[in-house]
């Protein structure tokens, strides 16, 4: 059975793909500054799922758990320092970067940083020999938390190698969603920036929704 890795895995993003995933099967470690709060977020994730798929660890013990595939969803704020302290054991890994560099003072709004994304800046801190896939970035955390709602969104996938975003498509098709190769890590710009228009779209009161994702729709034929 698979491992994978979710650093930054107790805040809602992180909860919610680690019970996407462990409904799927996989196995998660689930990675906290703090061990010992990991292990209590845990047991309430596994009780919901009836299952015990999940493990609590600090973030370098979730990072070895993983077979190949760790996922980076912490705050933008802690995005570089995390990924610092994590460097030397991310070798061999994949690192898939979910995070969206949203403005501190606006979340409808990026700032994004000079590498031009997220995902640009992590693969620029990691070095080459490490890849970074930049996905997952336009799911609502709220969706992936209500288990009896399907995810209702497509997945853009982005990195500098094709082999590893196909192993990345591969695991988010186990969550029952299409995943589109988006192309290079430079395609993040795009993507990453969308997230806060559809936070813009989820809370006007003008919109009849929340909540909604990017969708794929293939021409009538």
């Amino acid at each position: 059975m698979t491992t994978i890795a979710i650093i930054g895995g107790t805040g809602p993003q992180g909860q919610g793909l680690a019970l996407r995933f462990a409904r799927a099967g996989v196995r998660v470690a689930l990675g906290s500054r703090d061990g010992a709060r990991a292990t209590e977020i845990v047991a309430g994730l596994n009780a919901k799922l009836g299952t015990a798929l999940i493990e609590g660890f600090d973030n370098a013990g979730a990072v070895a758990a993983a077979d190949e595939m760790v996922i980076l969803a912490v705050p933008y704020s802690g995005h570089d320092a995390t990924l610092l302290a994590l460097k030397d054991s991310l070798t061999g890994k994949i690192l898939v970067d979910i995070v969206v560099p949203l403005s501190p003072n606006d979340p409808k709004l990026v700032e994004m940083p000079p590498e031009g994304s997220a995902t640009e800046a992590a693969q620029a801190l990691l070095g080459p020999e490490i890849p970074v896939i930049g996905a997952l970035h336009n799911v609502s955390a709220h969706t992936l938390n209500d288990l009896k709602t399907p995810i209702n969104c497509d997945i853009l996938v982005c990195g500098n190698r094709l082999e590893a975003r196909k192993k990345v498509m591969a695991l988010i098709g186990q969550l029952g969603v299409t995943a589109y190769n988006a192309g290079g890590a430079q395609a993040a710009r795009c993507i990453e920036a969308f997230t806060p228009i559809l936070i813009r779209l989820n809370i006007s009161k003008a919109v009849p929704f929340s909540h909604a994702g990017l969708k794929i729709w293939a021409p009538d034929t």
